[in-house]
């Protein structure tokens, strides 16, 4: 392994942790900010390939106009949708675990659209994700639609106070379900525009920095349609505490803050990947995003406290060794293993 891809592997598990992290302090302060924050990180990646991609518009796209805006429409409800999520009780662990079910979509649409044929052992690890992400649904759901123990609180409540919480609770459930149904359509939609893409890429050659740029650019008027929940999150970020910049003596908005390093560490996480996806093998990019999703979940329940039973730690296992299964890791690593000894007693 060469420098450039140990250092690749370094910025992407360190990149991409951080951007987990940013995004979890904001999703705390401020639930709604969503929308707020995917317009901050296309913004960015827009400006940066401006300047660094089409080189100020110098350089023309290799891709059409018409074929992009397809592809742009998958990709902005995607990414608007997955951060809309957690306006609806979605806690950032469970988000974490959901997102990783892209293989179950994947599948899907590759048998319904692509009418492709899968092997055994495909089905096998779609089994194993769909199961840990049902049950790590289900006991989310369970801390969401729990009512309150009032013989445990210590105070008297009216049959009025029960009521008002059991209607609380139970409106608390239904936004949750609304939550579950967006990341499931989001699932399914970044399933497809990856078909999509797959499509672009046999008929118009590979420029994934191009495709870059141009989804994110071509996605910005989109965001006209959430204006006003931008604007009213961008002014309750600068209404956040004050946060004192050490050596320049500057006050920043602490959640400002959190959103200039969550949209600097997105970009090191993209471009990280990028890096990895041309200096290493597929089996080496599969076992590094997947070690930085765990690493990420991990992180996110012990710094952060967020509850996680042994429930669902086994759903959690399911999930990423589902994932493993179906990407093959563990056939290629044997492979590997095998045609090392090969070669060893061939050397003696």
């Amino acid at each position: 392994m060469n420098s450039k891809a140990a250092f690749a592997i370094i910025t992407a598990l360190v990149g991409c942790m951080l951007n987990n992290v940013f995004l979890e302090y904001i999703v705390k302060l401020d639930p709604g900010a969503g929308h707020l924050i995917t317009f901050l990180q296309f913004t960015f990646i827009a400006i940066h390939g401006f300047i660094f991609t089409s080189k100020f518009c110098t350089v023309k796209p290799n891709v059409p106009f018409r074929e992009y805006l397809i592809l742009v429409s998958f990709f902005f409800a995607t990414s608007v949708v997955n951060n809309w999520a957690f306006a609806f009780n979605i806690p950032v662990p469970l988000h974490f675990i959901f997102r990783a079910g892209s293989l179950i979509a994947n599948l899907i649409m590759g048998v319904f659209i692509l009418k492709k044929k899968y092997s055994w052992d495909k089905y096998v690890s779609v089994f194993m994700i769909t199961a840990g992400i049902i049950i790590c649904t289900f006991y989310s759901s369970q801390e969401v639609g729990n009512k309150q123990n009032c013989k445990d609180c210590g105070n008297q409540h009216t049959p009025e106070d029960i009521l008002d919480q059991e209607v609380i609770d139970a409106a608390d459930f239904f936004w949750w379900l609304i939550g579950i149904v967006l990341l499931t359509g989001a699932l399914l939609l970044s399933a497809r525009m990856g078909i999509y893409q797959e499509t672009l890429y046999k008929i118009h050659g590979k420029h994934p920095e191009e495709a870059l740029y141009y989804t994110h650019l071509y996605s910005l008027p989109g965001f006209l349609l959430y204006s006003s929940s931008i604007w009213q999150h961008a002014q309750l970020a600068s209404n956040s505490d004050p946060f004192n910049v050490p050596y320049v003596n500057v006050v920043i908005p602490i959640i400002w803050v959190y959103l200039l390093l969550n949209v600097l560490t997105q970009y090191l996480c993209i471009s990280s990947v990028y890096v990895l996806t041309t200096e290493c093998t597929s089996l080496t990019v599969t076992l590094v995003i997947t070690l930085r999703k765990f690493l990420s979940l991990v992180f996110s329940i012990v710094y952060f406290q967020n509850p996680f039973t042994l429930a669902h730690w086994f759903g959690t296992f399911l999930v990423f060794a589902g994932t493993l299964l179906f990407t093959e890791v563990p056939k290629r690593l044997l492979e590997n293993s095998k045609s090392k000894n090969t070669l060893q007693k061939k050397v003696k």
